[in-house]
């Protein structure tokens, strides 16, 4: 029996010559005649694909037909008669290039224009196509304005007082500011970076800073009393100016090395507990196992930064303050969906001859607390970190575990070996539009001041993003210790009691009263384009024998109150484009800051504008 196969219905063999027949009957009249004259020559026919693969013969179409003789080594193809012009085959392209327009210009041929204007559409300053062979650039522009009105406890001046009948320590704490920041972000890279990292990287960072600030109160905007109450400044820092080398690809999923030098923005952790920063670094960072795994090796040290901005100042020499790193990020562990990461950091800080006043008169190092007395320290932290999901659970951890030595700390005027800790969680869960937090958080505090043992937990260069953020009162204000030293409880976007003078140019400090931190929040997508957030923080210190030792004042209680804060947040295009901000937040005092300074509950107005492009 001969069998047909016919290709467009893809059938397996037939087993009848009827069946057969009829199919023939759909072949053009010439293949119809060939078919015929193969198989009264006893060869099977297969019109098109083959029954088996599917797929059509090389050179044969769909209406073409061979015949295999009874000899497997003699296989003739069946000329086609119903086209009069030939099919091409492998051999017509043979030492022959065929050029194709890439994916970037291949939409020139349809006449798409372009909009510099448009971020979202083809736009060459946003790297939508090359500028030449495969080098792109990209510019982001952001004005990111701030308005506060704040209520802080702000000291009398020491020489006189611009308010008659002020004849105590307690001043007006009224305060405004106005802060403009204006980012520009040039980027310059080579390599398709669709699914792997650029192989040239070239990345510039100034921003342009203007802010304003009001007090009630002489001395506290500068340490000369002829400047009165107001301070307008100006200032350009580097925030960015890195190059990045892709060193090597290390698997077929673009696993890679890279190194990167220069001024760089880094985060040790998830929530920027430790350290966040943007310091003068080299880095080799990559990855393994598709992406499984994540590792930073990396050194940096520490620039000075102006401390009305808070943004880098490139014109001073870089600080005697180094930070080593050493962090693995582990993907889907133990659980698919959760991020772990171990990481160990070691701070050398060797600024014990230096002594630094900032650009308002005041001192910043040594730190003016239980005496100037210039110190310096080396310490190491140990630290897990983990964010992600575990089934309908958002879980975010943080532990770390301090060790080290402080030559020749605050009180003490010895030596003493650091031993500090710290935690902090929030879980949450989302429910449609609304997501619920609980936080809490704890930073150990020193029992003893006077002893060889510093028991505060103190961090490098904290920004957390945690309970509230910085629409926390006591996470937005650097609250200071009047009457205790020119130091801050806490520092300005930051929760950590460490007694500094400044983030921006004071050194870190483990004799201190700790924190400790119980929350709950909630943030409501009310609409696509408005989210309303709350959150409520109860705090304490952990320990308050160092405040009283420096306040020469026993009995001031742990409870330092009840922080509560809404905020508004509105993106009237659902995007990061523009997103306008206020928030309200209030501090219930409670007995420790009523221990501390005058009854009353300070709180703070903030107002913030971002246009990004």
């Amino acid at each position: 029996m001969k069998h047909i196969i016919f290709s467009p219905s893809c059938f397996n063999l037939l087993k009848t010559s009827l069946l057969a027949f009829s199919m023939s009957a759909f072949l053009p009249l010439s293949a119809q005649a060939d078919v015929s004259n193969a198989e009264a020559s006893g060869a099977d026919v297969i019109c098109g694909p083959d029954a088996n693969s599917q797929r059509r013969l090389p050179g044969i179409a769909n209406s073409d037909c061979i015949a295999l003789e009874k000899d497997p080594e003699n296989v003739k193809a069946l000329p086609e008669k119903s086209s009069p012009t030939p099919r091409p085959v492998l051999l017509d392209y043979e030492n022959k290039i065929i050029g194709f327009d890439d994916r970037w210009r291949i939409v020139e041929l349809v006449g798409y224009e372009e909009n510099l204007l448009d971020p979202y559409n083809r736009n060459v300053l946003k790297a939508d196509r090359p500028l030449y062979d495969d080098w792109f650039f990209n510019i982001s522009i952001v004005s990111d304005t701030f308005y506060e009105n704040r209520r802080v406890p702000t000291p009398v001046g020491l020489q006189s007082s611009r308010n008659s009948g002020d004849l105590g320590v307690f001043g007006s704490s009224y305060q405004q500011a106005l802060i403009e920041n204006l980012l520009f972000e040039f980027v310059y890279y080579k390599g398709d970076t669709t699914f792997r990292p650029p192989d040239y990287e070239f990345r510039f960072i100034p921003v342009i800073n203007y802010n304003a600030t009001y007090l009630d109160e002489i001395l506290g905007v500068n340490v000369d009393p002829a400047d009165n109450t107001t301070r307008y400044e100006d200032f350009i820092g580097i925030q960015g100016l890195f190059v990045d080398k892709h060193l090597r690809n290390v698997s077929d999923n673009f696993d890679f090395d890279s190194l990167r030098v220069g001024i760089q923005p880094f985060n040790s952790d998830f929530r920027g507990f430790l350290f966040q920063d943007s310091p003068f670094g080299v880095r080799l960072f990559g990855n393994r196992s598709n992406n499984i795994f994540q590792y930073n090796l990396a050194w940096f040290r520490r620039l000075e930064k102006d401390i009305n901005s808070g943004l880098n100042d490139v014109r001073r020499t870089l600080r005697d303050d180094d930070i080593f790193v050493a962090n693995l990020y582990w993907q889907d562990m133990p659980v698919l969906g959760f991020f772990s990461q171990a990481t160990i950091i070691h701070n050398r800080n060797g600024e014990e001859d230096n002594n630094r006043y900032d650009e308002n008169g005041f001192i910043q190092r040594p730190a003016s607390l239980g005496g100037e007395r210039p110190k310096s320290y080396e310490v190491t932290y140990l630290g897990y970190n983990g964010d992600g999901h575990i089934g309908r659970l958002n879980l975010t951890v943080s532990a770390y575990q301090a060790i080290g030595t402080i030559r020749n700390d605050v009180f003490s005027q010895r030596d003493a070996d650091i031993n500090a800790q710290f935690f902090a969680a929030e879980l949450s869960r989302d429910y449609s539009w609304a997501r619920y937090r609980l936080s809490v958080m704890y930073g150990s505090g020193d029992s003893d001041p006077y002893d060889d043992v510093a028991e505060g937990f103190d961090a490098i260069f904290e920004n957390p993003q945690f309970a509230g953020a910085d629409t926390s009162y006591w996470m937005r204000q650097g609250v200071p210790l009047i009457a205790g030293g020119k130091v801050a409880i806490s520092s300005r976007n930051g929760l950590l009691n460490s007694l500094r003078t400044s983030k921006e140019q004071g050194q870190s400090n483990f004799t201190n009263p700790g924190i400790r931190l119980l929350g709950a929040g909630a943030d409501w997508d009310l609409l696509p384009e408005l989210r309303v957030s709350f959150n409520v923080n109860r705090l304490w210190f952990d320990d308050t024998t160092v405040i009283e030792v420096a306040r020469n004042q026993g009995d001031i209680d742990t409870h330092i109150g009840d922080d509560v804060s809404v905020a508004i947040i509105y993106r009237p295009f659902m995007s990061q484009n523009i997103v306008a901000r206020a928030s309200y937040a209030k501090l219930f005092a409670g007995q420790g800051y009523k221990d501390l300074f005058p009854d009353e509950d300070p709180h703070s107005l903030l107002l913030n504008l971002t246009l990004s492009y």
